[in-house]
């Protein structure tokens, strides 16, 4: 299989990175990018072939991934129009919708449309994936051997469902930030170093969600095993319910969720 990448980012690094990892050959990986400090780097540090623009030399491939910002798709797609023929597109740029990339690359419908998240960059990520008609089964399964070179895969029937995804998995990383900020200032608060609550902060949040992927029962019967009745647990949780924390993370969801329908009108279109 040989992939190109059209954007040498860190998503474009973290995915170069598993898939040699865990057994793709350099040579058959190319990075694309217009800086030139990107390409260095994505030479040095995995020995694949660089170049600054595209070529027909793209037909050779079987898969190009497009990894650059939304701003800039639109330009970047009509320029790998003469390139094109038949090879799958995979798409990780947010907000932009399937139908509008298509267009843009003068009706071409082998399309993949995929939500990573951060944690890809260290191998531990999960993508959401939605694919157009065009889009055989063989490279259904090549979509999937990029993706999940990152981390974990979720195919949608519906690409709208990538809004939710967005939302859920694709900002939720700075909603998991965001609860650790929580718990690391209420142990600064309670007398400990800055560096004790950040370690008791991470150590609780990874080790809990380390439990859950383990464990075959639901969060909510893990969360009661710990939940002993007129104890601590029960009094944080208590005010929790009292202030409406969880109503308040799934109105947050659905907000980023329009969010996302909303980008995808804005940077869409002709």
């Amino acid at each position: 299989m040989k992939i190109a990448f059209i954007g040498g980012g860190n998503m474009a690094s973290a995915l170069i990175g598993g898939l040699i990892k865990r057994g793709a050959a350099a040579r058959d990986i190319l990075a694309i990018d217009v800086n030139e400090t990107a390409r260095s780097a994505l030479a040095q540090q995995y020995g694949v072939d660089t170049a600054a623009a595209p070529s027909d030399r793209l037909r050779d491939f079987d898969a190009l991934v497009l990894a650059v910002k939304p701003q800039v798709l639109k330009e970047v797609a009509q320029s790998l129009t003469p390139h094109l023929s038949g090879q799958l597109v995979i798409s990780i740029a947010a907000g932009i919708r399937a139908s509008d990339l298509a267009g843009w690359l003068g009706g071409h419908h082998k399309i993949v449309r995929c939500m990573p998240n951060t944690p890809a960059l260290i191998g531990m990520g999960i993508t959401g994936l939605a694919a157009l008609s065009g889009v055989d089964s063989d490279q259904r399964k090549l979509a999937e051997n990029v993706l999940s070179a990152a981390g974990q895969i979720v195919w949608v029937e519906k690409e709208t469902q990538l809004d939710g995804v967005t939302a859920i998995s694709g900002s939720g990383p700075a909603y998991v930030f965001y609860f650790i900020e929580a718990l690391q200032q209420a142990a600064q608060e309670l007398g400990f170093t800055d560096e004790q609550s950040r370690q008791l902060a991470i150590a609780t949040f990874t080790g809990a969600a380390q439990l859950a992927a383990q464990s075959s029962d639901p969060a909510s019967v893990l969360r009661e095993r710990v939940t002993s009745k007129g104890g601590t647990t029960a009094a944080a949780l208590a005010s929790f319910e009292r202030d409406a924390i969880k109503a308040a993370i799934v109105r947050g969801v659905h907000a980023a969720n329009t969010r996302a329908k909303e980008l995808g009108d804005e940077l869409g279109g002709a």
